[in-house]
């Protein structure tokens, strides 16, 4: 199996977190430790997921990882709704938000099948 670094999916949700760090250094002050630090963090647990799952080697816990990496997904997409509504992000960034987000999480889907039948 190739490295984690090869991954599609790793590699367009480590894509999202550097959109979603340049974007919320956009945010007011005083959402920093607010929603500037969910998001973030969320974002960067996806990642983490993806790489921690694959370490495991096997196909039941890396389907575990996965689950907790497509959570992590929907909560990025569930925070920038309210961004987009509190007029934090513009809607033009928005769309390419979730855009990113939707092929991560249909990625991560596949990735789940693909295990799923391994097992």
């Amino acid at each position: 199996m190739k490295s984690y670094k090869e991954l599609d999916l790793w590699i367009k949700s480590k894509a999202l977190v550097i959109v979603i760090y340049k974007v919320t250094k956009l945010f007011p002050k005083e959402e920093m430790f607010g929603l500037v630090s969910q998001i973030r963090r969320a974002s960067v647990s996806a990642v983490a997921n993806i790489a921690e799952g694959h370490g495991r080697n096997t196909a039941k816990e890396t389907i575990y990882f996965l689950h907790i990496t497509r959570g992590s997904l929907y909560e990025v997409e569930s925070l920038i709704i309210l961004s987009n509504e509190l007029e934090f992000i513009d809607h033009e960034k928005f769309n390419e938000l979730s855009l990113m987000i939707t092929d991560c999480i249909k990625m991560s889907n596949g990735l789940i099948n693909y295990f799923e039948k391994k097992k």
